[in-house]
C-alpha cells in the first residue's frame, strides 16, 4: 500500500509539474464596462503623451506547429531582429518601463520618437534570442517575470535573470507569483501575488522593482490599488493603443506587432485613429 501511494503521489506531482510549466491561458472574455470607464476618462486627461509600447511573449523558432496558443503569441528570432533593426534605423529611442516612469513624472524629458520593447512571462527564449539581439542594437526592453515560475520548463533561471538585470540593458518588471488574473481575485490574495513577486525578483536582482504587467491583462480597481500601494510606479495591461498619461499610468496601453517589419511597423507606431487614445475598440481580456 505504501508503495502505491508513493507512487500516486509522485505521479500527481509530477503531472502538476508539467501543467504548472505550461502557464494556463484561459478563454478571452470581453473588456468590463468598468475598465473601459477608466480608459474613456483617461482619453480626455491632461499630459498626453505618444510613446508606443510592443508586447512581445515568445520569440523562438516554434517546433511543434500544433500548439495554436503558443503559435499565435510567437514571433522568429529573424522576425525580431528585424523589427528591431527598423525601429533603430527609423530613429527610435528604446525606454524601459522605469524611463517612461521617470517621463510621467517630469523627472526626465520625451525623446522625440520613444518606443518600449515589453516582453511577458519571463520565458527562456527571452535569454537565448531575444536578448543578443537587444544588445547587438543597444535597444533596452522590460522584461515582466512570474516570479514562481523561475527555474521552471521553459523559463529563465535566476541566473539569467541576474545577469540581465546586472548588464543594465533590461529592467526586470514582476507579473505576479503564480499568473493569475487579478480581476475579482480576494484582496488578500492579490496583494500577495503582486506584493510576494516584488520581493522575490528584488531579491534576485538586488535593484527595486517598480513596473508591473497584469497577467492575461485582467485587472480592476482593486488591482490598480494594491499595485500603486506596493511601490510600483506603471503597469501595463493588453487594451491596444499608442498615447499614455499619468491618468492611465496603471494601465499602460500596448500593440502587438503582429510580425510587422519596415514600413507596416512604422505605420502600426504612427497610427492615427482612435484606437490610438484606447478609447474605442477593445481586444479580449485574457487571451495570454
Amino acid at each position: 500500500m505504501f508503495f502505491l501511494l508513493l507512487i500516486l503521489v509522485t505521479g500527481l506531482a509530477f503531472w502538476a509539474g508539467m501543467t504548472w510549466a505550461r502557464v494556463p491561458t484561459p478563454a478571452p472574455a470581453p473588456v468590463p464596462a468598468d475598465i473601459k470607464k477608466l480608459v474613456a476618462d483617461s482619453a480626455s486627461a491632461s499630459g498626453q503623451i505618444k510613446v508606443p509600447i510592443l508586447m512581445f511573449h515568445y520569440v523562438e523558432y516554434l517546433q511543434n506547429k500544433d500548439d495554436k496558443t503558443r503559435l499565435s503569441l510567437d514571433t522568429s528570432p529573424a522576425t525580431f531582429d528585424l523589427e528591431v533593426k527598423t525601429l533603430a534605423d527609423a530613429g527610435y529611442s528604446f525606454l524601459t518601463a522605469a524611463d517612461l516612469a521617470d517621463v510621467l513624472d517630469n523627472k526626465k524629458a520625451l525623446p522625440e520618437r520613444p518606443v518600449l520593447l515589453t516582453f511577458d512571462d519571463g520565458y527562456s527564449d527571452f535569454y537565448v534570442d531575444v536578448y543578443p539581439i537587444l544588445k547587438k542594437y543597444h535597444a533596452a526592453a522590460t522584461q515582466y517575470v512570474i516570479s514562481g515560475m523561475i527555474g521552471a520548463v521553459d523559463h529563465m533561471t535566476a541566473g539569467e535573470i541576474a545577469q540581465i538585470a546586472a548588464d543594465g540593458l533590461v529592467e526586470i518588471g514582476a507579473h505576479t507569483v503564480h499568473h493569475v488574473g487579478l480581476r475579482g481575485l480576494p484582496s488578500a490574495r492579490s496583494q500577495t501575488e503582486i506584493l510576494q513577486s516584488k520581493w522575490q525578483l528584488e531579491q534576485i536582482i538586488n535593484k527595486r522593482v517598480v513596473s508591473f504587467a497584469y497577467p492575461y491583462g485582467s485587472f480592476d480597481a482593486q488591482a490598480i490599488s494594491v499595485v500603486k500601494a506596493s511601490g510600483f510606479r506603471t503597469a501595463v495591461s493588453t487594451l491596444p493603443g499608442l498615447v499614455q498619461s499619468p491618468a492611465n499610468r496603471f494601465f499602460l496601453f500596448r500593440l502587438r506587432p503582429g510580425g510587422r517589419v519596415g514600413k507596416a511597423l512604422l505605420n502600426l507606431l504612427d497610427w492615427k485613429g482612435e484606437q490610438s487614445r484606447g478609447s474605442q475598440t477593445f481586444g479580449p481580456m485574457g487571451a495570454e
